[in-house]
């Protein structure tokens, strides 16, 4: 998860949390829509662990240069968070969070990974309009999460799942949170 200034324009509305700049923002790609998992959905930078790499961190800053193209040297790596165990995939992971402090420019790198490469002002997901929830149905079980109506240079998404239960999970430890209707429903395309 990496956080940065925006270069181009920041957010238009400011966000009620002192601390949020309207210039802060944060790394996302739009998944290619070729993959076998998650296809299409907006997400952070990253993936697997390689055998090369000794510690999740040096795999998040691996996996976003392969990814985007930005430079890891240009990243104050803040920590990494407690282990997420993800329910639906079996998998565990390991959140970093970083500060982009000397930004570089992104792009996508690998078509068949990333069908785009994006920074979104933080001010705009905090926006109480801009959040909702989605709703998963499967096998009779309901799954409800957290969800936040994004503008991408491919148009409006909903940005959900991992991503946006994450998001929300810091903007709350935060206390950046504003009051939203956590019973609007987003619908998935």
């Amino acid at each position: 998860m990496l956080f940065g200034e925006l270069d181009r324009l920041p957010s238009e509305r400011p966000a009620q949390a002192s601390a949020v700049s309207r210039d802060l923002d944060v790394l996302l790609v739009e998944r290619a829509s070729s993959l076998r998992a998650h296809p299409g959905q907006i997400a952070f930078p990253g993936g697997r662990i390689d055998a090369g790499d000794h510690t999740p961190v040096a795999a998040a800053l691996r996996e976003a240069r392969e990814e985007t193209g930005l430079d890891p040297d240009g990243v104050e790596v803040l920590g990494a968070l407690g282990v997420v165990p993800l329910e639906h995939s079996q998998h565990l992971v390991t959140p970093v969070l970083g500060w982009w402090r000397e930004p570089s420019p992104v792009r996508v790198v690998d078509e068949a990974e990333c069908a785009a490469v994006f920074r979104t002002p933080v001010s705009d997901l905090l926006d109480p309009a801009a959040r909702g929830v989605t709703v998963i149905r499967r096998g009779g079980r309901e799954w409800r999460g957290p969800a936040f109506e994004i503008r991408t240079e491919t148009g409006e998404r909903v940005l959900w799942g991992f991503t946006a239960m994450l998001l929300d999970a810091v903007f709350e430890a935060l206390a950046w949170t504003e009051a939203w209707d956590a019973g609007r429903e987003l619908p998935l395309d």
